[in-house]
């Protein structure tokens, strides 16, 4: 087997754990996927998986849509098309079992447990994810005292998240600029 086949087996047996613990949906997963791509494989620099990262975010579609970004730049077409396989196909087949089994046991103590399990566990990985982003881009303690004070008026109030970005990011250049 040659490397660039090595290289696709990876890509693809890296996606596919990620894919069945992408509980809370494609933003679960970047801090693993961080892990793996920057720290542990080097296919990205800090700089790469940030920037692939806000494409995917900008991009309408799912937060999983950073999986076929970065199969394309580890691997070209193919490995768009592996990393896209290795992420979408375990979970579709995993939900579609999980969704007949879900509704044969819906309103059940078991049914309701899971829910709760399962919800605390989705915000731990989306958490860990927005750690992963902060930290691989390098941010100071203002962007924290931004981002926490938006999710502080995001829970309190019900407010277009547009504004929060759009006031945070003013913010945020501003005391940049009286900060030289």
């Amino acid at each position: 087997m040659n490397d660039s086949n090595n290289l696709l087996v990876t890509l693809f047996l890296l996606f596919v754990p990620l894919s069945l613990l992408s509980v809370g949906g494609g933003v679960s997963i970047i801090a693993p996927l961080h892990q793996a791509t920057v720290l542990n494989f080097g296919w990205l620099t800090e700089q790469q998986f940030v920037e692939v990262f806000a494409i995917s975010r900008a991009a309408p579609g799912p937060g999983s849509m950073i999986v076929p970004l970065i199969g394309w730049k580890v691997s070209g077409v193919g490995g768009t098309i592996v990393a896209s396989i290795g992420m979408f196909l375990p979970s579709s087949v995993l939900a579609y079992g999980v969704a007949r089994l879900w509704n044969r046991y819906r309103g059940t103590n078991v049914h309701a447990a899971l829910e709760r399990g399962l919800a605390a566990v989705a915000a731990g990985l989306i958490l860990a994810g927005t750690l992963a982003i902060f930290q691989a881009a390098g941010t100071g303690w203002l962007a924290w005292v931004v981002a926490g004070g938006s999710a502080a008026i995001l829970y309190w109030r019900n407010i277009n998240p547009l504004w929060l970005l759009f006031g945070g990011g003013i913010l945020y250049a501003v005391v940049m600029h009286f900060m030289k």
